[in-house]
């Protein structure tokens, strides 16, 4: 869902608040410690990328079909899961752990997320379900709040057909950002394996 969570003036921010505040921080920490300790192999590199390139897809995908606040989005990967874009990122960081080459930096990464995007996940949800009521109880009813199902859900169907990929909404989201940040990593890892770092 990926919605801001607005907060009442002069309310003490609770743990969700402040996780969700500095997860991009925190995603910047993990991402340089993860390019220090990590020790990939081409085996494992190449064992790693399709779940991080899928991720990256799901990613993409789902953002070009997000208007935050706006509307509920159901259709494109909304049909199937009610966050695509954390189970994006979750494929993405599990193709990480796999490259990294560290059982102790994997489980890190896959801790890190769980502790980070969890909490952010069920507040986002409090947050749609006040916006859009009993829309999106039925959603919620149909669609599994992370991992997905394997077919569009019911009456999602529909919607799953009639919503385009929005082009700009994509441009909108700047989820590009991470597919240049994605190939920096892999070719770190690239030059790390050629031993030229």
């Amino acid at each position: 869902m990926r919605q801001v969570i607005p907060h009442s003036k002069g309310s003490q921010p609770d743990l969700r608040s402040r996780v969700q505040r500095w997860r991009v921080p925190l995603g910047f920490i993990s991402a340089i410690l993860y390019i220090v300790f990590s020790r990939p192999t081409w085996r494992l590199l190449l064992a790693g990328l399709p779940l991080t390139v899928a991720g990256s897809l799901v990613r993409a995908w789902a953002s070009g079909h997000l208007h935050k606040n706006r509307e509920l989005a159901t259709g494109g990967p909304y049909a199937f899961t009610r966050n695509p874009l954390y189970f994006g990122s979750f494929l993405l960081l599990l193709g990480f752990a796999i490259a990294g080459g560290t059982t102790l930096l994997g489980l890190r990464l896959v801790t890190f997320f769980w502790l980070v995007y969890w909490p952010t996940i069920r507040a986002e949800a409090a947050h749609v379900r006040e916006l859009f009521g009993d829309q999106y109880l039925e959603w919620a009813r149909d669609v599994p709040l992370f991992f997905p199902r394997l077919n569009p859900a019911g009456g999602w169907q529909q919607h799953h057909r009639e919503r385009n990929f929005d082009l700009q909404q994509y441009l909108n989201h700047r989820e590009y950002r991470l597919t240049v940040g994605l190939v920096l990593v892999i070719l770190i890892l690239i030059a790390k394996i050629l031993g030229l770092s």
